[in-house]
């Protein structure tokens, strides 16, 4: 009796402590996983509203009111998204330094990508022209050799204007 009784106390204890350990873990890894955001992380993604540059870059009394604004709401826990949503809300959405992915901002995306597209589809298609041209021209007859009159003439051409 007195043995079961461990037992069964040994087995409520590991019970417990997998249940403390598993609600622990993942807090544990939402800390780990979720990097501080930083003031030179954000500095790179942001402009400045007055230089026009990227902040991380501009000199100017209204670059160093960005960059206060920024460290206070990452000081106050805010994450990289929270900070740049209270940039635009502050200062507009020209302090995003890249444009929106959606309505027709998403043409910044679109028209480099489909110019590549066309670029490489036009290789693939006259590569092998190309190709096949070069190897026709290699396998072309040599030119017919000159008359003598002709290289006599050639010859003397050559002769006047040396």
């Amino acid at each position: 009796m007195r043995r079961r009784l461990l037992c069964t106390a040994a087995l409520a204890i590991c019970a417990l402590a997998s249940l403390i350990a598993g609600a622990a873990a993942p807090a544990m890894a939402a800390a780990v996983a979720k990097p501080r955001t930083s003031l030179p992380q954000v500095e790179r993604q942001v402009m400045c509203v007055t230089c026009k540059i990227p902040l991380n870059v501009a000199q100017s009394p209204q670059a160093d009111r960005e960059r206060a604004f920024i460290q206070s709401m990452i000081d106050r826990g805010q994450s990289e998204a929270q900070v740049k949503q209270s940039l635009v809300g502050q200062y507009g959405a020209s302090v995003l330094g890249l444009p929106a992915n959606h309505g027709f901002n998403a043409a910044a995306y679109l028209v480099p990508l489909a110019a590549v597209l066309a670029l490489a589809a036009t290789l693939l298609v006259l590569l092998p022209r190309w190709r096949r041209r070069g190897r026709a021209e290699e396998g072309a007859p040599p030119a017919p050799d000159l008359s003598p009159g002709d290289a006599a003439r050639l010859e003397s051409d050559l002769a006047r204007f040396d």
